[in-house]
């Protein structure tokens, strides 16, 4: 049984490599740079980009089944080109807004229609999101500069969505399934600083700034932290656009605020909390 992991150089997508590995599976990865990927050795590579179906086609020859990385605009083309060439199962990335209500997945709508296996994974945001964001002005100050100092997030370790992703992959039993993941626990900006000083055994100071200057203060670092300011400050709605009035009224807000049991559900061990994800990336602010 071969598996096909595409977006595997990603953030999630390491981790379903690796994971896959452990268990002892056959992995296949596919990724627009090769040379750039390191890859454990015993993974295959293939070159190839979602963006175009047919420079997948080669990396699919005698796949059973595949971790599929959402790119909406080739979804349908890359799908048909799984189910001809005898993939049986696809697992796909998706999000916890899905569940919400929010918006439809065209990803999800393309593998539902394919009459293949499928099961959906649904992570609410990524504890890694605001590492780029955070991690500069900690390895040069030991401060977060941030809004929203005790609001509560909910946020999932990006292992836990690779782990519910890979029992997808391996075992019988979730087809036709959507698993909406998220920690244990909701927890604010100011608890997430102190985690991350108590990994360090060293004090990071948490200074509350407004939204226009955290917006500065990321725009200003360029790359990730900048493409996602407007998003992750509310500043815009999900899809980059601003919300109109009265937008989501009849949408399920609290599914995105609530602690799902779908990890433990799945794998059988309850979520990493946000203590742990300190400390698996504590060179990461050093």
């Amino acid at each position: 049984m071969k598996i096909l992991v595409t977006g595997a150089t990603g953030i999630v997508g390491r981790q379903v490599v690796d994971q896959l590995l452990r268990a002892g599976a056959d992995v296949r990865a596919l990724t627009r740079t090769p040379a750039a990927a390191k890859l454990p050795p015993q993974v295959e590579v293939f070159q190839g980009d979602l963006t175009d179906p047919a420079s997948v086609a080669a990396a699919l020859d005698g796949v059973d089944r595949m971790y599929l990385f959402p790119v909406e605009e080739s979804a349908r083309e890359v799908v048909e080109l799984a189910r001809q060439a005898g993939v049986r199962r696809i697992v796909v990335l998706s999000g916890a807004s899905v569940t919400a209500g929010l918006h439809v997945n065209p990803v999800e709508q393309a593998v539902e229609e394919s009459g293949l296996e499928w099961t959906h994974v649904r992570p609410c945001e990524f504890m890694t999101n605001l590492l780029q964001i955070w991690a500069p002005a900690i390895r040069a100050e030991r401060v977060v500069r941030y809004p929203f100092a005790d609001e509560p997030m909910n946020l999932i370790h990006e292992a836990d969505i690779a782990a519910v992703a890979v029992t997808a992959l391996l075992r019988d039993g979730h087809h036709g399934k959507a698993y909406t993941l998220t920690g244990p626990a909701l927890i604010t900006v100011r608890e997430q600083v102190a985690a991350i000083g108590a990994a360090l055994g060293e004090e990071v100071r948490y200074e509350e700034v407004t939204r226009e200057r955290a917006r500065e203060l990321m725009k200003a670092q360029g790359g990730f932290a900048a493409e996602s300011a407007d998003l992750m400050l509310g500043f815009v709605e999900y899809d980059g656009a601003a919300p109109a009035d009265g937008a989501y009224a009849d949408q399920d807000w609290s599914a995105l605020m609530r602690v799902w049991p779908d990890v433990e559900h799945v794998t059988g061990h309850p979520p990493r909390p946000y203590t742990q994800w300190a400390h698996d990336h504590a060179l990461d602010f050093r």
